[in-house]
């Protein structure tokens, strides 16, 4: 019988690792998009406010579009470990100079705008360094459950840390900074503590370049890998409601810095409740359907979402918002829970597929290419609503995103009959898997 992996010291201390380090990234992104939108409204206009958090997307993304390849390849070829506590060393840089110019009154857009960019540069070598970490510290048996564990961990993460930055800066504005470097710099501990671990033996042939686009080839060539990732970066790249919390907290909604938390705290609610159910009952039948059927959800979802105040105000008037428990806030806050349940299905079988259908000897590369991807619709998909949102309002942005996201979730599984084919979380027996190392 194959031992649960926190039986395993190593495997525990890579979990407290990844939940720590996504729990201070998460929390910083959310401070850091509030204090742009707050600064930028106190000479802008909504929509012009709205286009600097599109920038600031940008921003993070574009270290993440360059150095992604490069990231997954030494990944691959150097210790996992080192790479990953060289990456969460920047990143606690980053959040204690961030707490120190919030504490001082000396933070300005140029400020944000740079730090997030050097945020940009952590992300991209941690996210293949960790996510290629992983299958290293089980027994093959025990893989399965360390990849659904190591998923709910970054998806926790993912969705709690915007929460907690938001009621960390509703207390005092530097403390979210401030215990994002601490929970860096634990993650930073939880990693010295893990000991020497295999690696593989596969050679490396052809130049360098040639070995960093393997990864790209083989998410080209495996349909099924390829359907997952593409479907979760067009689909959170249009239904990216998140990105306008700002916005709805501050002059939709009207609930302020205090209601921002709450508004985060949902979907994280609905994202634990779920995971939670996976440690239970995990997905073994139709993953494929289901993930498909959760990503049309989180589509309609975000299309609640958008427009609970617009629908709610006509009826209830004034007292449709501006407190906890006004009906529009509260029909944001079940709409924000579905999506964050909706959303945890979606990443859980995205990642279990991802990492089940890759060698190890190229889980690095091919963990880039789904970070680029993933990133790209998180970074991109917050410009892409913060620049929709400066065209024609935050309200037809989300609306707008929603749909598409159910739009492609529909062409997907037309262009993807793979998804829907997808039993198991087992390749079937005819599965070509392209040897340990490919090159071109």
């Amino acid at each position: 019988m194959a031992p649960h992996p926190f039986t395993i010291p190593n495997f525990r201390f890579y979990w407290v690792a990844r939940l720590s380090a996504t729990l201070g990234q998460m929390a910083m992104v959310i401070v850091i998009g509030w204090q742009v939108y707050d600064i930028a409204r106190e000479t802008m206009t909504i929509k012009e406010a709205a286009f600097q958090l599109g920038l600031i997307g940008v921003a993070q993304f574009l270290p993440l579009l360059c150095l992604s390849l490069f990231a997954g390849w030494v990944a691959d070829r150097l210790d996992r470990r080192w790479i990953a506590r060289a990456a969460l060393s920047l990143e606690a840089f980053c959040a204690l100079s961030l707490a120190w110019l919030t504490y001082s009154h000396a933070v300005t857009l140029p400020a944000l705008f740079g730090i997030a960019a050097l945020l940009g540069v952590a992300r991209a070598f941690a996210g293949p360094a960790l996510g290629a970490l992983s299958p290293n510290l089980v027994p093959k048996a025990s893989l399965p459950t360390a990849i659904a564990l190591s998923s709910v961990s970054w998806q926790v993460g993912t969705v709690i840390g915007p929460a907690l930055g938001g009621y960390l800066y509703a207390a005092t504005d530097w403390l979210p900074y401030t215990v994002s470097g601490g929970l860096f710099l634990l993650s930073f501990l939880m990693l010295m503590l893990i000991g020497p671990v295999p690696r593989s033996t596969a050679k490396f042939t052809g130049s360098p370049w040639a070995q960093m686009v393997d990864g790209l080839h083989y998410v080209r060539r495996n349909r099924l890998v390829l359907g997952a990732i593409s479907l979760d970066l067009f689909a959170v790249l249009l239904g990216g409601a998140t990105a306008m919390l700002p916005v709805y907290a501050r002059d939709i909604l009207q609930v302020g810095s205090a209601g921002l938390g709450h508004l985060r705290a949902a979907p994280a609610l609905g994202a634990v409740l779920t995971a939670i159910l996976f440690s239970w009952r995990p997905l073994r039948t139709e993953v494929g359907l289901k993930m498909l059927g959760a990503v049309a959800l989180f589509g309609a979802a975000t299309v609640v979402f958008g427009l609970s105040a617009p629908l709610l105000l006509p009826i209830f008037g004034p007292a449709a918002i501006g407190h906890d428990f006004a009906p529009a806030v509260i029909v944001a806050l079940v709409a924000l829970f579905v999506l964050g349940a909706a959303d945890m299905v979606s990443v859980y079988v995205r990642q279990s597929l991802i990492q089940l259908y890759t060698p190890d000897a190229m889980r690095g590369r091919v963990g880039a290419v789904s970070t680029l991807f993933v990133s790209g619709s998180n970074e991109l998909g917050e410009a892409e609503s913060g620049f929709l949102a400066a065209l024609i309002g935050p309200v037809a942005a989300v609306v707008g995103g929603g749909v598409g996201a159910i739009l492609v979730t529909a062409l997907w599984a037309r262009l993807f009959p793979e998804l829907r084919r997808a039993r198991t979380f087992d390749p079937p027996a005819n599965l070509e898997i392209p040897p340990k190392e490919m090159t071109t």
